[in-house]
């Protein structure tokens, strides 16, 4: 059974629309999987917004938790984490190095384009050189800093903007996106 970890900023909009909407989806399809979702800058207990209730009932989904904030408990829980932006897993593994070849944006881990896959896995490449060259006062080269450049603007953002303090379509329109991710994520479940 695979543990996935949903994380967003505040654990009351897109992650736990996530957690629900996966949990709910799995069991429909016959999967089995373990769902949690956190917040990387949150406290426990802060109730569902109010909208995300509402988007998840449109779908019949129900959803009964409050926020929990990240602890080292939970990603050393789970197999496989997925972040709602690319700031929260470079925050995520700023705090907790070791969970970086299981930490995915949601997008990312649920892209099928080889191409664009392989252009993520240079510029982590590119990024990791760079804060190792820094932790030793030595910058990267220029050629290594074109490339960068080049591989950031070529990447497609794999970020689920935050609904937070938006209309009901807004977070109707967000959990429809995470809800199409979700969907290739089973696919990829059920492959293995």
């Amino acid at each position: 059974m695979k543990r996935i970890l949903f994380v967003c900023t505040g654990n009351t909009c897109r992650s736990p629309m996530a957690e629900a909407m996966l949990r709910r989806m799995a069991h429909l399809r016959g999967i089995t999987v373990a769902v949690r979702s956190a917040g990387v800058s949150t406290v426990d207990g802060l109730p569902v917004s109010r909208h995300a209730l509402e988007t998840l009932r449109e779908r019949e989904i129900d959803h009964k938790g409050t926020s929990r904030s990240m602890t080292g408990e939970a990603v050393e829980w789970a197999d496989l984490i997925l972040t709602m932006t690319a700031g929260h897993k470079r925050g995520l593994l700023q705090w907790f190095p070791e969970a970086v070849d299981k930490t995915y944006t949601l997008k990312e881990y649920t892209n099928m384009d080889k191409s664009v896959l392989a252009d993520i896995e240079e510029l982590e490449g590119l990024y990791t050189d760079m804060h190792m060259k820094q932790a030793i006062g030595q910058q990267l080269t220029s050629s290594e800093r074109m490339r960068l450049l080049e591989l950031e603007r070529r990447i497609p953002s794999f970020d689920i903007a935050d609904p937070f303090g938006g209309s009901y379509a807004l977070y109707d329109s967000c959990a429809h996106e995470i809800e199409t991710a979700l969907v290739r994520l089973l696919d990829k479940l059920a492959k293995r």
